[in-house]
């Protein structure tokens, strides 16, 4: 008797603390394949419940109920209460989150491009206003593997480039592009497959991930991997300012433990194990890994170096900030900081989560944070 009394209590506890379970509504915006569905939140619907002690829990929206494009508007709407953001699409909202990507050429080192890109936002008093402005919370942000050339021809020299239309997933680079002579054309990534097989255009700067997140390797014949960067602009997890506010600091402290755990797991197959099924996946395809000429690969590094005085022009006429060279500096403090964190931890992702939690997240009072 006693034990079935016992049983009967240990459920209505469990009934009770169901009930109690905050489910927060949450859309990558991208479809299963890609590693924003798959290893960012789904990782987020994983861990959430594991670190709150299960009181708070997630619902995955796919991108049949909210794109990319609709994200905006579906936080605001709280249909999504938290989101993935590229902040490219909304650079007058986010100016600081745009500078950053305008650094897009710089990236060498994904690890090294998410956190550095999670510091400067979480520890940037104006980053932060513009945060808040927009409605929204930030809680980290996520990088692709470097750049490359994805084509139906093969380009090996900067000559090879040119009257070229190729895909742009930015302004950094559409400036690459133009410089070099090749057309950019800013297709949504979503839409590269049907514009590359209709002839729109004839390839795309982009994460060799896409050969297998937007079936590119039926399409595309050369890989030039020539560095163009990383796709790091990203605010992963955006909360709805509505939700933060209806959080205690203690359950915002578990949404920000779990979405910097998801972060580094989506970076980590986005950025290197993706990038690496990708290419053993084209290469049974059949397609060409083009090997650039090293005069090629040097204008690419100069125009990237160079790159950086221009994305502070851009800040400081579209944005008006005057103070834009010291942002940019700052910012490449950072990347250079969390190279060589990256570098002592050896590239371990259990390591790189413990490092941004005491780096970043520990120092943050959940109390005032996003408020």
């Amino acid at each position: 008797m006693n034990r079935m009394l016992s049983i009967l209590v240990g459920l209505a506890a469990l009934a009770a603390s169901t009930a109690d379970a905050r489910e927060l509504r949450v859309a990558p915006g991208a479809p299963p394949a890609h590693p924003s569905n798959s290893h960012l939140y789904q990782k987020l619907v994983e861990y959430l419940p594991e670190v709150s002690d299960g009181q708070l829990t997630g619902q995955l929206l796919g991108p049949e109920v909210v794109s990319l494009g609709q994200m905006k508007d579906a936080l605001q709407s709280q249909l999504v209460e938290v989101g993935n953001i590229l902040p490219l699409y909304f650079p007058a909202d986010l100016p600081n989150m745009a500078l950053a990507g305008e650094l897009a050429l710089s990236g060498r080192e994904p690890h090294a491009m998410a956190a550095a890109m999670t510091e400067y936002m979480v520890t940037c008093d104006t980053c932060q206003q513009e945060l808040k402005k927009f409605g929204v919370v930030y809680l980290g942000s996520g990088s692709s593997d470097v750049y490359a050339i994805l084509t139906k021809k093969p380009v090996k020299t900067a000559e090879d480039l040119k009257g070229l239309r190729l895909r742009s997933g930015g302004a950094p680079f559409s400036r690459f592009a133009e410089h070099f002579g090749a057309v950019p054309a800013n297709i949504p990534v979503g839409d590269t497959f049907e514009s590359m097989s209709q002839g729109v255009i004839d390839g795309s700067m982009a994460s060799v991930g896409d050969l297998l997140s937007f079936r590119l390797v039926e399409l595309v014949k050369d890989v030039t991997l020539v560095p163009l960067g990383t796709y790091h602009a990203t605010s992963d997890f955006t909360v709805s300012g509505t939700t933060w506010e209806s959080l205690s600091p203690e359950e915002r402290k578990q949404l920000a433990t779990a979405a910097n755990k998801a972060n580094v797991d989506f970076t980590q197959r986005w950025g290197y194990e993706m990038a690496a099924e990708a290419t053993k996946a084209a290469k049974d395809a059949g397609i060409t890994f083009v090997d650039p000429d090293p005069a090629f690969v040097k204008a690419v590094q100069d125009f990237a170096e160079a790159d950086k005085e221009t994305a502070a022009k851009v800040a400081q006429e579209r944005f008006g900030f005057t103070d834009a060279g010291d942002r940019v500096a700052r910012f490449s403090a950072l990347v250079d900081k969390w190279n060589g964190i990256f570098q002592e931890v050896k590239g371990d992702p259990a390591e790189l989560t413990k490092r941004l939690d005491s780096e970043i997240w520990s120092k943050v009072d959940f109390s005032t944070y996003g408020t």
